[in-house]
C-alpha cells in the first residue's frame, strides 16, 4: 500500500518536523534568551521539591547511624514522613534492612556499608549530609567491639569526622543517668552508664554544638522492658519473679518509643536545639513494683488461670543462675537471657532528672503517651498466654499503677517568699 505525499504531510509528526526545521534553519539574527548555567553549591536546601511528605524533599540530607536497632526503625520512619532524604549506614546483613526500604519513596533512602573503626567509610557516609544522628550503643561486649569501643570511641570518631566534613548538626543519643563516675547498684564496675557519660564528654570536645539526648528506658514492640519481664524465661515454675529489692525503692519513667522518635525528628528539624541537652522521659514516674504488678496482670499471669505470681527479691540461687548467664555473655560476647549490665540499668537504677540546663520532651511540644495505655497493650500482645485472652474478657480490670513524683539530682529553683531579703532604713539614707 502506497501513501501519497499529501497524506504524509497531514500527519502530526511530519508537521512538527517541518516546524522545527523552519525554526532552526532561519538565517535571520533572532535574539535568543539562553539561561545561565546553574552552579551547584553546598546549600542543599535550594533543591527542595514538593509540598511535604514521603515523596517530597525538604532539603535535608540526614545520616542515621544505628538505624537497624529498636529505636532506629521508628526514627527513620518519622524522618522519612517529613520529606527528608536519608543515608543509612549499616554493617549487618541486608536482610535486616527490609523494614527500612519502605518508609521513603524511591531514591529517598540510600544504604551504605561501613565499619565503625574505618574513618574513610564514615566520611563517605556523612559527606553529603547536613544532619547526622548517632544512635549506636550497646550494653554487651560483641565479638567485634567492646562496650567502650562502641559507646565511647565510636561516638568520638563520628563526632570528629562530622566536624572535619563540615556537618551542620550532630545529634547524639546517650542514656538517662549517664555519668563517667557513676557507681552501679547491682553489678560491680558496670560499664554501660559510665561509657555513655564518657561518650558525652568526647562528643562535646569534638563537636561543641552537638545536641545530646538522654532517653529513659523505652517500651514498645519487642522491647527490653515488657518483653524481658513477661517472658517465661523470667518466671520460675512456682510463679516467682525475681528482681532487685523486689522492685521497691526504684522509680522509673518509661517512655513510649514512638514519642522518642517524634522528639528526635523535632530536634533534627529545629536548629535552635543545637548545643542543648534533652532528657527524654515518660509523662509519669512509677515505682518498679507497681510496674511489675501492672504488666503481669495485664499479661494475664494472674490467679484466675491458676498462675501464682509473686514478686520477690533475689535469692542466692538466682544470683548463681544469673551469673552463669552473665558469664555466657562475657565469654561468647553476645546477649544472653539475663544480662547484668541491662539488669542494673533497668531494674536497679532510678530515673533521676538533672533539673539544670537540660530540657524535656514537653519543651519540644511532643504529646506524651501514658504507660497505662500502650504499656497494657504491649503486655497483652507479648504475653505467652495470649491465646487464652478471649476467655479472660469477664475478669476484673487491673488497678492502675500508682504514680510517684519524679526524682531530681537538684531541686528545681522555685520562688519562695522567705528568700526575699528586706532592710529597714531611715528616710533619706
Amino acid at each position: 500500500m502506497i501513501i501519497s505525499s499529501k497524506v504524509v504531510q497531514l500527519l502530526p509528526c511530519y508537521r512538527n518536523r517541518i516546524t522545527n526545521k523552519l525554526q532552526y534553519s532561519t538565517t535571520e539574527n533572532v535574539p535568543v534568551n539562553v539561561p545561565e548555567p546553574v552552579i551547584s553549591s553546598s546549600n542543599i536546601a535550594q533543591f527542595r521539591k514538593g509540598a511535604g511528605g514521603r515523596s517530597s524533599f525538604s532539603g535535608n540530607v540526614i545520616t542515621v547511624f544505628g538505624n537497624t536497632g529498636f529505636t532506629g526503625r521508628r526514627v527513620v520512619n518519622r524522618l522519612a514522613r517529613h520529606a527528608n532524604q536519608l543515608i543509612l549506614p549499616y554493617r549487618c546483613d541486608s536482610y535486616f534492612l527490609r523494614e527500612l526500604k519502605v518508609p521513603c519513596d524511591l531514591g529517598q533512602v540510600l544504604f551504605f556499608p561501613f565499619q565503625l573503626d574505618d574513618d574513610e567509610s564514615i566520611r563517605k557516609a556523612v559527606k553529603y549530609s547536613n544532619v547526622v544522628i548517632n544512635m549506636i550503643g550497646t550494653y554487651v561486649d560483641t565479638p567485634n567491639y567492646s562496650i567502650y569501643d562502641a559507646n565511647v570511641e565510636g561516638a568520638w570518631r563520628i563526632a570528629r569526622i562530622c566536624r572535619e566534613m563540615g556537618v551542620e548538626r550532630l545529634i547524639h543519643v546517650s542514656a538517662l543517668n549517664a555519668d563517667p563516675s557513676y557507681k552501679t547498684q547491682f553489678i560491680k564496675n558496670g560499664a554501660f552508664l559510665k561509657s555513655k557519660g564518657m561518650a558525652e564528654q568526647a562528643v562535646r570536645s569534638e563537636f561543641p554544638s552537638a545536641t545530646i539526648i538522654r532517653p529513659s528506658v523505652m517500651y514498645g514492640d519487642i522491647d527490653r522492658l515488657i518483653y524481658n519481664l513477661i517472658t517465661r524465661w523470667r518466671v520460675d515454675p512456682f510463679g516467682n519473679v525475681y528482681t532487685f529489692n523486689a522492685g521497691e525503692g526504684i522509680y522509673k519513667m518509661p517512655l513510649f518509643v514512638n514519642d522518642f522518635a517524634d522528639g528526635v525528628n523535632r530536634v533534627a528539624m529545629d536548629s535552635s536545639t543545637a548545643g542543648k541537652t534533652y532528657e527524654f522521659v515518660g509523662p509519669h514516674c512509677y515505682e518498679m513494683c507497681e510496674l511489675f504488678d501492672f504488666i503481669f496482670i495485664k499479661g494475664g499471669l494472674t490467679a484466675d488461670i491458676n498462675y501464682r505470681y509473686r514478686r520477690v527479691g533475689i535469692p542466692i540461687w538466682f544470683l548463681f543462675t544469673s551469673f552463669l548467664c552473665h558469664s555466657y555473655t562475657k565469654i561468647y560476647r553476645r546477649p544472653g537471657v539475663i544480662n547484668w549490665e541491662w539488669f542494673d540499668f533497668m531494674e536497679a537504677t532510678s530515673d533521676v532528672l538533672s533539673a539544670g540546663d537540660t530540657y524535656l520532651l514537653k519543651d519540644l511540644g511532643v504529646s506524651l503517651t501514658d504507660f497505662e495505655d500502650m504499656g497494657a497493650y504491649y503486655a497483652m500482645q507479648i504475653s505467652y498466654l495470649r491465646p487464652y485472652k478471649p476467655r479472660m474478657a469477664a475478669y476484673p480490670q487491673c488497678p492502675l499503677p500508682l504514680r510517684s513524683p519524679p526524682l531530681f539530682k537538684q531541686k528545681p529553683i522555685t520562688f519562695k517568699m522567705q528568700n526575699i531579703v528586706t532592710e529597714q532604713r531611715a528616710f533619706g539614707l
